[in-house]
């Protein structure tokens, strides 16, 4: 279970009653608030605590606010640590942009309203604690992970692979052609040193080739491995020129120009419109999108009505609002109704709206790997770490539940017990992976022989079991057989080996009268699968 623990917000103010001040507003359970009264003060704090958040003032003797921040962007150990300025002078627009040129996420002035503040970093801090959740339901992975790793069963990881050895051709491939070209410059250059028109040639054929080196190591990257494209086969490959695709939705035509003549220079950047809340969903129904910039006001709807409808739609994209109307009170509503950040549209600019961007998509990207995280502990917790089938744990559960059901309300269901006959000769013939390859295969007949409600699991070792809800023994025995007939002619190869096993079954359906604890019915279905064992194998047995 993850532990929560306090979470380190650092105040950096000169001025004693603000400190207090702050302090008293931003208290709260689980909340460590750290205080500095000077910059130095601050940049020694930052590297003995792990802060999610840096409340500073700008004005401050010795070293100012401005500085401050440029060191902490300067040290890899403070350099992702968000900061917003709190000041009660240096209003002016020059200096609101020399602090976010410095490295701060906000700029807010004196007096404070505290349901902005509080609401800002709030926000921080709840991304804070999903990086640490992540990080350490990473760290509660561990040797899981490894074997996981180990054997390939996560899909994650699979594709991952698939990915990069696809990007290590296309990579090889691409660049081959320059480089051999740069070298053959480079030998011509030294052959033919004495001429100098053809040393130009040379050189100028060596510097196109550096350029093409140097374009493809920049795509390189920048790529986003998370994006991929549908490949021949069941393949994945990374796109190399990968742009994160921005829907603006904006009723305003010179407002929309004004963005776009913004994110022109910005290459990697694909810019979408759409004018109204209709254009706009039919415009996420049909393509995919990495960021909204949403205005608040749209004709006769507003952002906020986007954000209602957009929770029970399913959407996850960041949305980031940019208005006119400038409302620190309309921003802290939009954040809470599900917008990812907010930027008043006297602030746009370049560094503003790209910083924007990639804080939203990052903090998208942390939740969605928290919930596959959370994901995949859970189906570790219920999923066999080999054969992918629900495990015994899971099993025990279901089968309780089956049972508590029938003896509540009349119904019927069959136990199937299975075991692989003489499983050991192949581990003592063939070796562990030549078994381990019997399993997975064994596994996936399995799944495809019974029908979607009915459960599987890997019991132990070489036995399976199966639940088949409202079944008799009759209808359990006819399923099972169809499969213990598949199984029997199918062939698993293995380093040119052609192996071909048979399994022994045993059923009990549930029997009010016979059946009466779950003890019992587990009991008799291993009794039947003895007898299948001892009656030669290869054979379903019903206790009737």
């Amino acid at each position: 279970m993850i532990q929560r623990k306090d979470i380190n917000i650092l105040l950096v103010d000169d001025r004693s009653e603000n400190l207090f001040a702050l302090e008293k507003l931003l208290k709260t359970p689980g909340l460590n608030i750290v205080k500095a009264s000077s910059g130095n003060e601050a940049l020694s704090l930052a590297l003995e605590y792990d802060f999610a958040l840096v409340l500073m003032d700008v004005q401050m003797p010795d070293m100012d606010g401005f500085e401050t921040a440029e060191l902490m962007r300067g040290a890899e150990e403070t350099k992702h640590v968000p900061i917003i300025f709190v000041t009660a002078i240096n209003k002016e627009q020059k200096h609101v942009f020399k602090g976010y040129e410095s490295g701060a996420v906000d700029y807010l002035f004196k007096p404070l309203d505290p349901d902005i503040l509080l609401a800002k970093v709030n926000m921080f801090l709840e991304l804070h604690r999903q990086k640490l959740a992540l990080k350490q339901a990473n760290e509660s992975l561990g040797e899981a992970n490894r074997k996981i790793l180990e054997q390939q069963k996560s899909l994650v990881e699979e594709e991952r692979l698939k990915v990069l050895l696809q990007m290590a051709g296309a990579t090889a491939h691409e660049l081959n052609s320059p480089l051999m070209g740069l070298i053959g410059s480079i030998e011509m250059m030294e052959l033919e040193r004495d001429n100098l028109d053809q040393l130009y040639i040379h050189a100028d054929n060596a510097k196109k080739a550096g350029e093409r080196i140097s374009e493809i190591v920049n795509r390189m990257q920048n790529i986003r491995r998370d994006e991929t494209v549908p490949y021949t086969g069941d393949f994945q490959i990374i796109q190399f020129d990968q742009k994160v695709k921005v829907l603006s939705v904006e009723d305003n035509v010179a407002d929309f120009a004004r963005l776009k003549e913004i994110l022109d220079t910005e290459e990697s950047i694909e810019l979408h419109h759409a004018h109204d809340l209709k254009t706009t969903f039919s415009e996420l129904e049909a393509n995919s999108y990495d960021v909204i910039l949403l205005d608040h006001v749209l004709g006769e709807n507003t952002g906020e009505d986007f954000l209602k409808e957009v929770a029970p739609k399913g959407i996850e994209i960041p949305i980031i609002v940019i208005t006119g109307q400038g409302d620190e009170i309309l921003a802290s509503r939009m954040i809470r109704a599900g917008a990812s950040g907010y930027i008043p549209k006297r602030e746009l600019s370049r560094s503003i709206l790209i910083r924007e961007i990639q804080q939203a998509m990052e903090k998208t990207r942390l939740q969605k790997e928290v919930r596959l995280v959370q994901q995949k502990l859970a189906d570790m917790s219920t999923r066999d770490g080999l054969t992918n089938l629900f495990n015994r744990r899971y099993f025990n559960e279901v089968l309780e539940r089956e049972f508590s059901r029938s003896e509540r309300y009349g119904t019927t269901f069959s136990l199937c017990m299975m075991d692989l006959d003489f499983f050991k000769n192949v581990n003592d013939t063939h070796g562990h992976p030549a078994g381990d390859k019997v399993l997975k295969e064994t596994a996936r007949l399995l799944e495809s022989s019974f029908r979607k409600g009915d459960v599987v699991c890997r019991y132990g070792g070489e036995e399976f079991a199966a639940i088949l809800q409202r079944a008799d023994v009759e209808e359990a025995c006819i399923a099972c057989e169809a499969f213990r007939k598949a199984f029997e002619k199918h062939t698993i190869e293995h380093d040119g080996a052609r192996l071909q096993l048979t399994v022994s079954i045993g059923v009990q359906t549930y029997d009010k009268k016979r059946t009466k604890t779950l003890e019992d019915m587990i009991h008799s279905a291993d009794k039947a699968l003895y007898k299948a064992k001892n009656s030669g194998r290869n054979r379903v047995m019903g206790n009737i």
